[in-house]
């Protein structure tokens, strides 16, 4: 835990607070980061003029700001910030790197606050319920913290208890949020080619079921049955008689994190097969269960003393919906035969991107992408790289990557890190290939037979779009009389005229509204009113610049074409 911190650090870290002073706080954050974007492409906010390391530079700062303004926001934001650490479909390259170290170092509350929850929430003192607890927590994060305790059986224990007042901080934060979403989602710019309000649910909906510590439990308990035939993966279990929503009690499992790769070899671990079982796991639960963590970072993966892999933290979970694989089937076929309409209709299709009046530009990148990245060998190819392909292809695009795809993607690219760091030698890709040419042939049989099938299902699909053809057609034909059919033609050189009307006549109006108020400044001077005289001239002069940015912008679209 960072040291320096009082329970006075941050005002949010009361059981009561005021929802008033949240608001100015929050829209405080929210006011100066939009200033702060204005400011970004003004030229003139850089010394010595704009450069493109000047910037980077900016942007990296601004990165920086927003994680420790997030930080001090606490609980909600601090969870928002590493949800939006995994949308670099949405936002630059500096802001999700800066908001993947968002770690929850905050304050621990105090032990009497802890007493007091335990035994509200599960109706008994605490020496009744464990024969011994340390008062001193193993951890504390934004949402709660884990004290490490006894049972009267004998059994150790951890006790993860709820943050006081966390609920109630929730319901303030997500109301001003939703406001805030809404004003985004109607921006003009911002709003564009964006779900705010889709991405506002689905962050409601993760942060609630994440305080939801029965939830937790559920989702520990499924995780564990789909392990109970593999040896090499541990999953602490539930004590459901101390569960309740905001107190959960797990089994006591140490064990080495993952990323201590000096003490891993201390302890003669393999970290070779370490490296392929974090794969493995994760595939397994993507292609086989359907049901997978979605927040393997490393400190939520130990390795036990007899080199098992531990998972901890249920709280962020995802699931795989069964037509999801079908959809992925689709785009797989697409990416290998290197067709780009067909990579798009799939996306569109499991939602991944939003269909717009022209897909033209979307088309392209995809087909870009395809000619241009997919050249290497299956086994050769870096999730990692993949991933910023992916995102620098979407980034700006009216993709919507959903959560679940978000959260694989980053997991992928996390396991891969790690696995480099246990075996440099490590390839993730070649880990996974076994599990893609499952998928690749349905999970049913030879390569010959998912050929067979590709090959049967664009049968059906030509015969279908041939039958339909004469249809299409005559109702084509109707629109066309009714005049329901709309053309769109766009020519550059008209644009470039009309713009250039357009601001010739806006120069004639500043032009007049000068003049108007230099005579009328004139006439208030001759008769003495020297202030009123003034503000006329002021006025004047404002106008006047306004005036001088108009010709300087018709002069650089007239340079541009």
């Amino acid at each position: 835990m960072e040291q320096g911190y009082s329970d006075k650090a941050y005002r949010w870290n009361r059981e009561n607070y005021s929802s008033r002073r949240r608001f100015v706080d929050i829209w405080s954050f929210v006011l100066t980061l939009m200033f702060k974007l204005w400011r970004y492409n003004k030229s003139w906010s850089y010394p010595g003029g704009v450069t493109e390391s000047k910037q980077t530079a900016r942007r990296k700062d601004q990165a920086v700001w927003i994680r420790t303004t997030l930080l001090e926001l606490g609980p909600t934001f601090i969870k928002i910030g590493q949800l939006f650490s995994t949308r670099a479909d949405i936002f630059p390259g500096e802001y999700v790197e800066e908001l993947a170290k968002l770690q929850d170092k905050v304050p621990a509350f105090s032990y009497e606050q802890v007493e007091g929850i335990i035994e509200q929430e599960l109706g008994k003192k605490l020496p009744e319920l464990f024969q011994t607890f340390e008062p001193i927590p193993l951890a504390a994060a934004s949402l709660g913290q884990v004290h490490k305790a006894v049972l009267h059986s004998g059994e150790s224990v951890v006790v993860k208890v709820q943050r006081p007042g966390l609920k109630q901080l929730f319901e303030i934060d997500l109301q001003i949020l939703k406001g805030i979403t809404r004003y985004f989602q109607n921006h003009p710019k911002w709003g564009r080619g964006r779900d705010w309000v889709g991405i506002y649910e689905e962050c409601c909906r993760i942060l609630w079921e994440e305080i939801d510590y029965l939830n937790e439990g559920r989702n520990a308990d499924t995780f564990r049955r789909n392990f109970r035939v593999y040896d090499w993966v541990k999953v602490p279990r539930i004590y459901w008689r101390y569960t309740s929503p905001r107190v959960l009690t797990l089994e006591y499992v140490p064990g080495i994190k993952i990323s201590q790769y000096e003490a891993l070899e201390a302890a003669g671990v393999d970290r070779k097969a370490i490296a392929r079982y974090g794969a493995q796991a994760y595939l397994h639960q993507l292609l086989n269960n359907g049901f997978f963590h979605a927040d393997p970072h490393p400190g939520n993966l130990a390795v036990s003393p007899d080199g098992a892999l531990i998972f901890y933290d249920f709280g962020m979970m995802g699931r795989i919906k069964a037509n999801v694989r079908e959809g992925l089937m689709e785009t797989l076929f697409g990416i290998a035969q290197k067709n780009g309409d067909r990579v798009v209709q799939s996306l569109i299709d499991l939602g991944a991107i939003a269909p717009t009046d022209d897909m033209g530009p979307v088309r392209r990148s995809v087909q870009y992408m395809l000619d241009n990245f997919m050249d290497k060998p299956f086994e050769n190819q870096s999730v990692a790289a993949i991933s910023e392909d992916l995102y620098e292809l979407a980034y700006n695009q009216p993709f919507r990557f959903p959560a679940t795809f978000t959260f694989v993607m980053r997991a992928f690219s996390t396991l891969e890190g790690v696995g480099k760091g246990l075996d440099p030698e490590f390839n993730f890709m070649e880990v996974a290939q076994p599990y893609a040419m499952q998928l690749m042939t349905n999970m049913d049989g030879s390569e010959g037979n998912s050929f067979l099938n590709e090959l049967s299902r664009q049968a059906v699909q030509v015969s279908s779009t041939a039958l339909g053809l004469p249809r299409r057609l005559e109702d084509t034909l109707e629109k066309l009389e009714r005049g329901d059919i709309r053309v769109r033609v766009r020519s550059i050189e008209t644009e470039r005229l009309l713009r250039r009307q357009s601001n010739i006549q806006l120069g004639m109006s500043y032009a007049v509204i000068i003049s108007g108020f230099l005579l009328s400044a004139t006439i208030l001077l001759v008769n003495h009113y020297v202030w009123l005289a003034l503000l006329a001239g002021l006025i004047a002069a404002a106008v006047s610049v306004i005036l001088i940015r108009t010709l300087l912008r018709l002069d650089r679209y007239d340079r541009m074409y």
